[in-house]
Order: structure tokens, then C-alpha cells, then sequence
């Protein structure tokens, strides 16, 4: 090797090594999903509910040199994360969130479908898709943008939701299978306003309902996902498998 090329080498190592050195600043936003409702292991982060075993917690913990600002809180909104958004670090260079499910009236779905008969869970679930295409794709748009007017140099990912129901399943109580389709159907209108708007903001969009394939409610393998459970908060979010192999998985596909 000549002298010279060695010295381009060498000094291309070093700037690696440097940047390699530095990590990656990552911020996480959003609601339950990214905060780790369901997860355990909450600490002191309050109504937050943010768990040491959530997905952005994992990716940190994964990344060696990562400064990490845990923002995601239980039950955000859009509106809410716009708030989390100004206290994103400015020299953030990932971002991940979750939102929209909230805005779309999550709870009320789910308590309306198990309280209710087919046709009223049927009845709000396209209430709730009615929102999902008409109100939601602007209130995405204002969240997607305002995060990045805070950290323009950061790579932003909007994660998914689950599908929450294999259909038919193992379950031989609890919601019907035409409430377990209704409410699959929501998720997969939300996933897709999400993936659009997080496309036109030129977010990376990674779309977690296939980690969860085999994995959702009434699956015959290990659920990624809690049905009716206590503490009721925990209900119908992410497992610690689901975290780990249904958000995290993907996640780590996606960006390494």
C-alpha cells in the first residue's frame, strides 16, 4: 500500500471511528405503544408508563455510544406529541413514534365492541375509520413536520400498529369474530393514512402487523399482545414479546 493511500485509509477510519464514537442521539415519542404500556419495568416515568423493556428502549440499549431521550407517554395524541417534539434534542439524529390511535378513539372501539353487540362495534369501528381518512391524515402531517422543524437533521420513523386478532382463532370466549374483523380493519385503515402521510413527510414508515402475525389474540403461538387483562391500562397493548419481537424486530430490520 503506498503512503498515501494509507493516509487516505487511515484518515477515513478515523472519522468512522469518530462518528461511530459519537452514537446516535435517538429520541422516542409518542403514546402507549412506544412507551411500553403492557411491557412492566415503568420506574418512576408516572401515568407515562414508560417501560425499560419498550422497543425504544431496546434499540438504545442495543446501540452502544446512543444518547437516548425517552419522550413517548401513555395515551398522547397528536397534539401531545407536538408538545413531546419541543423537547426533542436539536442535534437529534433518529426519531421513532407512534400516534394516531388515540385520535382515533382506540378506547372507546375497544369498549364499545366489548360491552355492545356485532353491530354496534361494527357501527363505531367505521366511525372511528371515517376519522382514521377524513380528520387524522392532517393532524399526522402538522406532527410529522413539527418534529422535524425541531431536529431537521434526524432520520424520522413512524411505526405501526398491530393488527390485534388471528380471525378465526383459538378464542373461544370474549368478542365475536365478526368484532375481532371489525377491529382489524381499523388498524389496517390507520396503518395505511399513517404510511401516506408518513411518506409524504419523508419519514421511513415500518409497518409492524407481520411481526405480529401468529403472535396476535387467539393465536395458538406465545401472544405478542395482552387481551382483557389487570391492570385494565395494559389491556390490548404489547406483551414484553411484543415489544421485542413485534416492534423492535422490525424496527432493527428497518435501520439496524
Amino acid at each position: 500500500m503506498s503512503t498515501a493511500l494509507g493516509a487516505v485509509v487511515l484518515a477515513t477510519l478515523g472519522v468512522t471511528g469518530l462518528a461511530h464514537a459519537a452514537g446516535t442521539v435517538y429520541a422516542a415519542l409518542g403514546d402507549s405503544y412506544s412507551s411500553g404500556v403492557g411491557a412492566g419495568s415503568y420506574g418512576s416515568s408516572g401515568s407515562c408508563y414508560r417501560s425499560s423493556k419498550a422497543y425504544p428502549q431496546l434499540w438504545a440499549n442495543a446501540h452502544s455510544g446512543t444518547s437516548f431521550t425517552f419522550l413517548a407517554c401513555s395515551g398522547a395524541r397528536t397534539g401531545d406529541v407536538i408538545n413531546q417534539a419541543n423537547s426533542l434534542p436539536s442535534s437529534a439524529t433518529l426519531v421513532t413514534v407512534t400516534v394516531g390511535g388515540n385520535d382515533a378513539g382506540f378506547s372507546d372501539v375497544i369498549q364499545t365492541c366489548t360491552l355492545g353487540s356485532d353491530s354496534d362495534c361494527v357501527n363505531r369501528v367505521n366511525t372511528a375509520k371515517t376519522y382514521v381518512n377524513n380528520t387524522l391524515p392532517p393532524l399526522l402531517t402538522n406532527t410529522y413536520n413539527a418534529i422535524k422543524a425541531k431536529a431537521p437533521g434526524a432520520k424520522l420513523v413512524v411505526l405501526s400498529y398491530p393488527r390485534f386478532y388471528t380471525v378465526p382463532g383459538s378464542c373461544w370466549v370474549g368478542l365475536s369474530d365478526t368484532e375481532r374483523t371489525a377491529i382489524n380493519s381499523g388498524a389496517d385503515a390507520l396503518a395505511s393514512v399513517i404510511q401516506s402521510r408518513a411518506g409524504s413527510a419523508g419519514a421511513t414508515f415500518v409497518d409492524v402487523r407481520p411481526s405480529f402475525v401468529g403472535h396476535n389474540i387467539c393465536s395458538s403461538a406465545d401472544d405478542y399482545l395482552h387481551s382483557l387483562t389487570w391492570p385494565v391500562i395494559e389491556s390490548y397493548h404489547p406483551t414484553v414479546a411484543g415489544q421485542s419481537g413485534g416492534y423492535y424486530a422490525p424496527l432493527r430490520a428497518a435501520i439496524g
